[in-house]
């Protein structure tokens, strides 16, 4: 690939935009993989998705669809998710199954040509322009802020929800905050990397730091560092084999995931666990 590419204004673009991109999406990714919440996260990015599909047949800006239906799944989730005497797997579930129904439903009622949706529906990083740069550096400063603010309450609410809510720390209240968060993050981040995509890149490089730490800050520093590797990665091998930019970003960050999984020493620690769980004389295969 030729280098003197990075003096073009787009590619400039692309890689700020998968800087900003890659940081909020890690961060808010350390939520949900440390407090269960991936498949809320999923229903949520769905919704976005279908809103920015509505924004765009209806002819309103597709960003401010998006940001309005993940905040609606947000608040209908959020009680589901925060009642103990049910599974809210069900009714997550539903929900997630009307949202892509949306989806497809105002894609196909679009009118003419549906590049649009198409875009949408698995991003373009090199599109990005300086509006969409400007959400994710909004967004992203917020998320920054946040966890640096209060990341005493949100780690108290990570490790017991009910025990920091006993000692006078708002735990629901802090986790309604990572829902809408979560579904600021998705709409940012929905024209660079897609509809389809976009949670791939919030979980992955979150699990891959899982696998490393049992540190809560130093897992947001290398799901930070995994997220946005894996978009520059991502956008590098896209623009020089000619691929799909979303798509390639995420599978670079599976891939970081698979690494990170193979070298985990908590695998060491699960090993140790269950032989011990055996007890003498007992062999484990």
């Amino acid at each position: 690939m030729d280098l003197s590419i990075l003096s073009y204004q787009f590619m400039q673009n692309a890689i700020l935009a998968g800087l900003l991109g890659g940081v909020a999406c890690s961060l808010i990714g350390v939520f949900v993989v440390t407090m269960n919440l991936s498949f809320i996260g999923v229903a949520i990015s769905h919704a976005a998705f279908a809103g920015a599909l509505c924004g765009a047949w209806l002819g309103f800006n597709p960003l401010a669809g998006a940001f309005l239906f993940s905040l609606v799944a947000a608040a209908v989730i959020g009680p589901l998710a925060d009642r103990g005497e049910f599974n809210p797997d069900t009714p997550i579930g539903i929900i997630f199954s009307v949202t892509m129904g949306m989806a497809f439903l105002f894609m196909g009622l679009l009118p003419g040509p549906k590049t649009q949706a198409l875009e949408l529906l698995w991003g373009s990083i090199l599109t990005v322009n300086d509006r969409d740069l400007l959400l994710l550096a909004i967004v992203a400063a917020v998320v920054v802020s946040l966890v640096v603010l209060f990341f005493k309450e949100i780690q108290a609410v990570i490790f017991h929800r009910e025990v920091a809510l006993a000692v006078g720390i708002p735990a629901s209240l802090i986790f309604y905050g990572l829902l809408f968060l979560t579904g600021s993050v998705i709409t940012a981040s929905l024209r660079s990397i897609g509809g389809l995509l976009i949670f791939n890149l919030i979980l992955n490089p979150a699990a891959a730091a899982y696998q490393l730490t049992y540190n809560l800050r130093l897992m947001f520093v290398l799901s930070s560092f995994f997220g946005v590797l894996s978009t520059w990665v991502g956008l590098f091998l896209s623009c020089l084999f000619d691929l799909p930019s979303g798509a390639t970003i995420v599978i670079v960050s599976a891939v970081i995931f698979v690494i990170a999984a193979s070298f985990s020493p908590k695998r060491k620690v699960k090993k140790w666990e269950d032989e011990v769980s055996a007890g003498p004389g007992k062999v484990l295969f």
